[in-house]
């Protein structure tokens, strides 16, 4: 029996909502409706660093007035460590997670030895320095091993899967990301680990997101296979760009949507809706020509959706 429609937004904070981030909750929120499933929202605040106060509260408060309201009280990550800590000891003691004392100027200059020159542009593919033992150094981190060396059933050949949007995909992890960071060497857990623990944890059977976040996409695949957890369907939304092409963002000068209004809420919500595709301008039904509010315009954006993006079977691999 197919598991019930499960779908999530999941942001972290670090500002408020902006225009690139609206368009991830609306999509998420429309295909949870869409699918007559449930929608929740989990507060990713495991990066304590680059948190800002009160911004958790602030996106909570931005999707009420956007009229995107979750099926259940928020989790907080923050909140979760017992988990990811239950969830690495598993790893190690199936030998798939080891601990690593590299830093980033050593894992630099193994790279350099080995001819391959890193820029700072790219992301560093760790060399497996640690697989074998600390050698004397202190541990600092810990990683994932993703060569599949240590992991039944697992032969270190690309991890394929389908994305209902960018169609089938497929990454060779241990040459494009290499043995991947599951807590960092200041203590705080990596995203990879937390989200794979908190997705299953809370029943989630569709993943849709940003397409920025594709490439993390093989890296949870590996975990989940790891850990046991089912793996859910995909879904990677268009990004808003900045004017410079880059993907928006906080780090790109991203700025709040205003939500503050009813027509401010519902301009905010069209704007997402035009980049996902829908027929904003051009659709003439009583439903969403004439709105004033999020609450009137929302229902013939779920019909819309329903149409462009007709529900897919959600668990993909059932451990």
């Amino acid at each position: 029996m197919a598991a019930a429609y499960v779908g999530r937004f999941a942001p972290s904070p670090t500002g408020l909502l902006h225009a690139g981030s609206v368009v991830a909750a609306l999509a998420s929120w429309l295909d949870a409706r869409a699918a007559g499933g449930q929608w929740l929202v989990r507060i990713e605040d495991i990066d304590t660093l680059r948190c800002v106060p009160g911004a958790a509260q602030g996106i909570l408060t931005q999707l009420g007035q956007l009229g995107l309201w979750p099926d259940k009280t928020p989790w907080w990550q923050s909140q979760r460590s017992a988990h990811y800590e239950a969830a690495l000891a598993k790893l190690v003691e199936q030998g798939q997670a080891y601990p690593c004392g590299c830093t980033r100027q050593g894992i630099a200059k193994a790279l350099a030895a080995r001819g391959e020159p890193t820029q700072r542009s790219t992301e560093r593919v760790y060399p497996g320095t640690c697989r074998q033992g600390l050698q004397g150094k202190p541990a600092r981190a810990w990683r994932l091993r993703s060569d599949g060396d240590a992991s039944p059933g697992q032969t270190g050949q690309a991890i394929h899967w389908s994305d209902r949007r960018l169609g089938a995909q497929q990454q060779d992890v241990a040459r494009a990301v290499g043995d991947f960071v599951l807590k960092r060497a200041d203590g705080l857990w990596a995203y990879q680990l937390a989200v794979v623990v908190d997705d299953a944890a809370q029943g989630v059977t569709h993943v849709v997101r940003g397409e920025d976040l594709a490439d993390n996409t093989a890296r949870q695949v590996l975990l989940q296979r790891g850990l046991a957890l089912p793996t859910p369907a995909y879904l990677h939304t268009p990004l808003v760009l900045a004017a410079d092409g880059q993907k928006l963002s906080k780090q790109t000068g991203a700025t709040p949507v205003c939500t503050d209004t009813p027509q401010a809420a519902l301009e905010a919500l069209k704007g997402a809706a035009r980049v996902l595709g829908l027929e904003v301008d051009r659709d003439t039904s009583s439903t969403m020509a004439g709105a004033q509010t999020p609450a009137d315009w929302l229902p013939g954006a779920v019909g819309q959706w329903r149409t462009r993006w007709p529900t897919m079977p959600g668990i993909v691999n059932t451990p």
